[in-house]
């Protein structure tokens, strides 16, 4: 069931995805590109929103989010320490991409305002927490002491997180759940409105949401590598329908 079965005739929410800019191969061609994996575009249009991709191009303009219904911050490169005051750490540290940096902070804050919904989706909770105030731990490994969060490369590893009662997350998805994982970061010091709404065993922040107002919910894991469950992805098209419909009238 999507979010329009109950008025078959309504417009399907519009739902930005943020992508990458990357060197790509296709067909001829071995270019620079905007790029993001298929199976966000296919969370999206399964749980009954509009897919639209959205490359950096410098800074977030308010007439774009005036055009989105929703939002997801979608995965990849690591926040640039220098946003939350810290240092580059050692060669742990994945790539960055301060192209995404710009364009994504900046549409993040824009979309706050606006009270667009948002999923964050690993990098993207990590996005939120230093947008708002917090702080990231540089590389989980070293805290934790395994790599159980990070899996192979190109692969997800699974993870058993556990939810805090009295949470959306906790209301979506149950008291517990096994979810796709490819992450070598995590939140450090939480930041201020935000709560925590599952951790892994080791105790790391897996999920925290903004409570009593406009949709904001962020995963570390990745909800779209797993298509038998697409429950906080309609949850979002929910809160964009009827964003959409208290917008348009």
């Amino acid at each position: 069931m999507d979010s329009n079965d109950s008025d078959p005739g309504a417009p399907r929410p519009v739902i930005g995805l943020p992508t990458y800019v990357e060197k790509a191969r296709f067909g001829t061609w071995d270019t620079r590109s905007a790029v993001l994996q298929h199976e966000y575009i296919d969370m999206v249009d399964r749980a009954g929103g509009i897919p639209v991709l959205l490359p950096p191009t410098g800074v977030a303009r308010p007439e774009l989010v005036e055009r989105l219904d929703g939002l997801v911050l979608t995965g990849g490169a690591d926040v640039d320490p220098a946003r939350y005051g810290a240092r580059l750490g050692d060669a742990a540290l994945g790539y960055t991409r301060l192209d995404r940096d710009e364009s994504e902070f900046g549409l993040f804050g824009l979309a706050r305002a606006a009270c667009v919904p948002i999923l964050a989706v690993c990098r993207g909770l990590q996005l939120v927490n230093v947008a708002l105030g917090g702080t990231l731990i540089q590389h989980l490994p070293d805290v934790v002491g395994h790599e159980e969060h990070s899996g192979g490369s190109g692969s997800f590893g699974i993870t058993k997180v556990l939810t805090e009662p009295d949470t959306q997350v906790a209301a979506l998805a149950g008291p517990e759940l096994r979810v796709h994982c490819h992450h070598h970061q995590a939140i450090d010091a939480l930041a201020p409105g935000l709560v925590v709404s599952a951790r892994s065993r080791d105790g790391s922040i897996e999920a925290a949401e903004f409570p009593g107002g406009p949709f904001l919910i962020g995963v570390q894991w990745h909800p779209e590598a797993d298509p038998a469950d697409d429950r906080l992805m309609r949850a979002l098209v929910v809160a964009a329908a009827a964003y959409r419909r208290a917008r348009v009238g």
